[in-house]
């Protein structure tokens, strides 16, 4: 009986050596010429990922969004301070709340907006923090009993509260975009 699996061949002429029936006698291409189908080794530069150019694209929108943001959030933690120092006559309490507030707000988001423009990572925590300060000034108008006017330039409450609404939500948006950032970058260095 005949072994269809047996190893029965002389090993060289198997390989195509001594002409035998090998792939470069057959007319096939060599293993590694091959498409595998799984893109593994299929690449014509090894030490170069086709996915770096469309990542670092993103990377790169991603970059100068957040820079904007960071920008945007610094500009309205300075209105917070301006308002009450040029515009809105409010009680002492009310008053240093949103310049001490408003101060620190302007200098995190400053910070986040340099490290972002000089390729540093974005800071979470930081991030985070000018965040809960924005829900402080959402909070704060109506402890601290601002004047409640109806248009916005007669009143400081609707001025502290729009303005910690929009420096909650950038600043909250930042947040989780450098957390998702993060994740993805220690996710992929694993790999």
């Amino acid at each position: 009986m005949n072994d269809s699996n047996s190893n029965d061949r002389d090993p060289e002429t198997a390989s195509g050596t001594h002409g035998g029936t090998g792939r470069e006698d057959r007319g096939e291409a060599p293993a590694d010429d091959v498409d595998s189908g799984t893109g593994v080794g299929d690449r014509d530069d090894p030490g170069r990922d086709p996915r770096d150019d469309a990542t670092q694209i993103a990377n790169e929108e991603r970059r100068r969004k957040v820079s904007v943001i960071s920008a945007i959030v610094a500009v309205i933690g300075a209105w917070v301070v301006l308002s009450v120092v040029a515009l809105y006559d409010v009680s002492q309490a009310a008053f240093w709340n949103n310049v001490l507030v408003g101060s620190v707000v302007v200098l995190a988001a400053g910070y986040n907006y340099y490290r972002v423009v000089n390729d540093i990572p974005l800071s979470v925590g930081v991030s985070g923090l000018v965040a809960l300060l924005g829900i402080w000034l959402i909070v704060s108008p109506a402890l601290l009993e601002m004047q409640a006017g109806l248009g916005l330039t007669t009143s400081p409450f609707w001025s502290t509260l729009g303005s910690g609404l929009l420096i909650a939500a950038l600043a909250g948006y930042n947040a989780y975009d450098a957390r998702d950032a993060r994740r993805v970058a220690t996710e992929s260095s694993r790999v």
